[in-house]
């Protein structure tokens, strides 16, 4: 095969690729409205391929309402609901498995359109293998953290299987992102600098902290215990960060902690962020480059400021989910930034150091 034939194979893989990742970006939006509307346990049961039809008669919604209805949930949170109401939390929780299945065609049908058009070369293989195999896994992930609020005295899903759920789109996320930019030209060319690598590094290890504690704030429903900023209910370092025993729990299970450690390490990263913009102007000939900075600082800014909103909006109902959500899209575009950064940031070539 000669080359120009390769690059427009690579382009219309990559194509492909970054239609995923759009998607997964809606199936996590989808999922942080179904979280934020309290709707992920109204459908009980998991049906691959019977399930991606939604009731369709009187008698098949009040069955679904019945099953609904013996969950705890139910009978200490939303036990006012009538079938108008478990119709609205059951549309989202719906949707957000229907599109799961839709993402999952859409990269059946590409895998298989390209397989017999031969668009893949050998070196794409084990990317593909590993790509399919977080996808099945995140599924998997999604029906073990719905199961974990289907028990008794449960009224929500458990904050640490919310989290994993989470953390484990974003790693599908990141992937199918990080394969996309590998066949694409737009990014052959590096930025070789070591001390940026490894500063990018750090923020990404960092960030990916600050993710997991974020998932722990929606999980817990923390912004309301303390819907206040910048103080937590009035204290800059609460004296209830310590009421748990043993102390390592506070770190896991007390919502002030969470909340003290979720907004110091947003103040750490925006502080970060700032190093970076300042320490990099030296290396902003990369016109990529010098874009995915200023993309960075403008985001990390954004996010700060969408986090204080969602903690003084906490009690006001349909405001906190827009914002909510605003706060979830902008993790993810943060993301995406970042691994576009660390793709195109390289050590020094060993070349130019001699």
């Amino acid at each position: 095969m000669d080359l120009m034939q390769q690059q427009k194979n690579n382009r219309q893989v990559a194509t492909w690729l970054l239609i995923g990742v759009g998607m997964i970006v809606i199936q996590v939006l989808i999922g942080g409205i179904t979280r934020l509307t309290e709707s992920g346990l109204s459908i009980t049961e998991w049906k691959p391929i019977t399930g991606a039809l939604p009731p369709l008669t009187n008698a098949d919604w009040q069955l679904e309402f019945d099953k609904y209805r013996h969950t705890d949930q139910f009978k200490y949170v939303h036990q006012y609901f009538s079938l108008k109401e478990f119709k609205f939390i059951f549309f989202w929780e719906w949707f957000h498995r229907l599109w799961a299945r839709f993402l999952g065609v859409v990269f059946l049908i590409g895998f298989v359109y390209f397989i017999i058009k031969k668009k893949f070369n050998r070196t794409m293989i084990l990317p593909m293998v590993i790509l399919f195999f977080l996808g099945a896994m995140q599924g998997a992930i999604g029906w073990f953290m719905v199961k974990s609020g289907l028990v008794p005295e449960k009224y929500f899903v458990g904050h640490v299987e919310l989290t994993t759920h989470f953390i484990a789109a974003l790693i599908l996320l990141s992937y199918t992102f990080w394969f996309a930019l590998s066949l694409l030209p737009t990014f052959k060319e590096k930025v070789f600098h070591s001390k940026t690598r490894k500063l990018l590094i750090a923020i990404i290890s960092i960030l990916f902290i600050q993710l997991i504690y974020g998932g722990f704030m929606a999980g817990m429903k923390a912004a309301v215990t303390a819907p206040t900023w910048p103080s937590i209910n009035g204290a800059m370092i609460p004296s209830a960060m310590n009421e748990l025993s043993p102390w390592i729990q506070n770190l896991i299970n007390n919502k002030i902690t969470i909340h003290f450690i979720h907004r110091g390490i947003a103040y750490m990263l925006f502080a970060l962020a700032m190093l970076f913009y300042f320490q990099t102007k030296i290396l902003i000939n990369h016109s990529v480059f010098k874009k995915l900075r200023i993309t960075f600082l403008s985001l990390i800014t954004i996010q700060v400021l969408l986090g204080i909103s969602a903690l003084l909006t906490a009690t006001s109902g349909s405001m906190f989910v827009i914002i909510g959500v605003s706060h979830q899209f902008t993790a993810m575009l943060l993301v995406l930034c970042m691994v576009t950064l660390l793709f195109v940031v390289k050590k020094t070539n060993k070349v130019e150091a001699v």
